[in-house]
């Protein structure tokens, strides 16, 4: 049998979900596709899973989409690729299941994360980077457009103007210059990059799930909406989480000067 294309493995209360095509920089394919997203499910519906680590194999994160995979590789003259078929199939799914994971999803950027690789690495709630990753916005060079949620993405995270630079030029950003400009959380050593993800992994996981994920929830609907409605927003989402036990016992574990151990999902 084959090796599969994505690797689980369970550490406490942390799932990692390690894409596993590291010959071709783990780069996406409908059968990798097939693995991922079940994965992300199962991770979603398991109530022992409070953080979710995305990596890669190797030395890439992901290199985008495999352009030699069937379901995009150039068919001759006379017979376009439906490339929106792909990404309206896949990458839509996969990218609108990270951002509403009910626990946050951590992307451990471990090597070069372009094309789609870049989109759903940024998709992801934290994004740590090793410093010898870099970023790259590939999509010009053959073509096309940052797909996978990039063009929303790039310009809420670093403005119009860096935005635009980024995917027109296709340049290569280092991790530490991606962390400078916010398009990322942090950039570490190399060495240092395990035990740093570990490290927020399991501090993630110990804290309360549901104001995560209403928290990210809420970020991204303020951003389509004015200053107002947010406020209104954010008071109709506080007063659902102030019904719930995590917020009974944050209040508990403050006053009384202790660690809170929070259990709602």
């Amino acid at each position: 049998m084959s090796e599969p294309l994505v690797l689980i493995a369970q550490q406490g209360a942390v799932r990692t979900l390690t894409l596993n095509r590291p010959k071709s920089l783990n780069s996406f394919t409908g059968e990798m596709h097939d693995e991922l997203l079940p994965a992300l499910e199962t991770a979603a519906a398991d109530a022992a899973v409070r953080c979710v680590v995305l990596t890669g194999a190797g030395r890439g994160f992901c290199a985008g989409q495999d352009l030699a995979d069937p379901a995009v590789a150039p068919r001759g003259e006379g017979q376009p690729v439906e490339v929106s078929e792909v990404i309206e199939r896949r990458y839509k799914p996969l990218a609108l299941r990270i951002r509403s994971m009910p626990v946050p999803v951590i992307a451990a950027v471990n090597g070069v994360a372009a094309g789609a690789g870049a989109s759903i690495a940024l998709a992801c709630d934290i994004v740590i980077a090793a410093r010898s990753a870099s970023f790259i916005q590939a999509f010009s060079k053959i073509g096309l457009l940052p797909d996978a949620g990039g063009t929303w993405l790039l310009p809420r995270l670093v403005g119009r103007a860096r935005a635009i630079g980024l995917a027109i030029t296709g340049d290569k950003l280092p991790a530490d210059e991606a962390a400078r400009i916010g398009l990322i959380w942090r950039a570490v050593d190399d060495a240092e990059f395990a035990s740093e993800v570990a490290a927020m992994a399991e501090r993630l996981a110990a804290m309360p799930m549901k104001a995560i994920a209403e928290t990210r929830a809420q970020i991204d609907a303020g951003m389509l909406t004015n200053y107002g409605d947010a406020i209104s927003a954010e008071g109709r989402r506080q007063g659902e989480l102030g019904k719930a036990p995590d917020f009974a016992e944050g209040v508990a574990a403050f006053l009384a000067k202790r660690a809170p151990v929070f259990k709602d999902r």
